[in-house]
């Protein structure tokens, strides 16, 4: 079995439903968002049970900050997990609220 590490890994937007995900051998994590008035409010974030308590959360929310950055987006962190996280660094403060 390849040990995939998570920071390397991609993250795509799945704007069909709304949810950024990462792929960590097949288990899904995920940062459900909805679309307001050119924003994209962060409702909620989940990682599968058996990958909890490895830093993946961490990860995840800040592999979709970055993918924010990149597509200009502005983001509301609503999920309690993601309000967390970006309060940890001021380096996410330009973008989400």
């Amino acid at each position: 079995m390849n040990i995939l590490i998570p920071s390397r890994l991609p993250i795509l937007n799945n704007k069909e439903n709304r949810r950024f995900t990462l792929d960590i051998n097949g288990e899904i994590a995920q940062v459900d968002y909805r679309l307001k008035e050119g924003k994209i409010y962060l409702a909620h974030s989940e990682v599968p049970y058996n990958l909890r308590g490895q830093g993946i959360e961490k990860v995840l929310v800040e592999k979709t900050f970055e993918k924010l950055t990149k597509e200009n987006y502005l983001a509301v962190a609503v999920c309690s997990s993601v309000k967390a996280i970006k309060n940890r660094s001021n380096h996410w403060s330009t973008i989400i609220e």
